[in-house]
């Protein structure tokens, strides 16, 4: 599984004709939602199965979407609660500066001064730009990271670590 991604969660059918409610786990929702683009679902037994987008729309905070295996309710029915993954291989570069959220995702923080606080352990997008969960493991604490020039300061994917130069006040208890 670690040549897949997820894209998005199965949450529940929506009406009769096999349409299901899918919450995005991706920045590429229209990308990765497109009419013929093929996804991978993994069953309950471990079993990777492709489908074909066949009709997606937006419905409040859900993606619906059809996939041309599918017809009905009954037959989408097995898909709830199951996520919806794409190959590493057909993700699409990025400009220079752009990351990938798994990417980011268990990089040691440090700040300029050397000091390390922790493992980015989730991004959460709650308006203008991302925050980054820093989980700092000895003290058990959790910091609020925003990706910002102000902040971040240098990225290394390779080596799993990020530099910041913390704002004042922002790694206050």
């Amino acid at each position: 599984m670690d040549d897949l991604l997820k894209v998005g969660k199965i949450v529940n059918t929506h009406g009769i004709h096999g349409e299901v409610r899918v919450i995005p786990i991706t920045d590429f929702v229209e990308e990765r939602f497109q009419k013929k683009n093929q996804l991978l679902v993994v069953t309950s037994s471990r079993e990777k199965k492709t489908v074909t987008i066949k009709s997606h729309r937006k419905h409040k905070q859900f993606e619906l979407v059809t996939f041309e295996e599918y017809d009905t309710i009954n037959e989408v029915e097995a898909l709830k609660g199951l996520t919806l993954y794409i190959e590493k291989e057909k993700l699409h570069p990025l400009e220079e500066g752009e990351y990938y959220y798994f990417e980011i995702i268990d990089c040691q923080v440090v700040t300029t001064e050397g000091k390390e606080l922790g493992v980015v352990r989730e991004i959460l997008s709650p308006g203008a730009n991302d925050v980054w969960v820093v989980y700092d493991s000895k003290n058990k604490k959790e910091y609020y990271i925003p990706y910002i020039d102000e902040v971040v300061k240098q990225i290394d994917i390779k080596e799993k670590k990020i530099i910041i130069h913390p704002l004042e006040g922002l790694l206050d208890e």
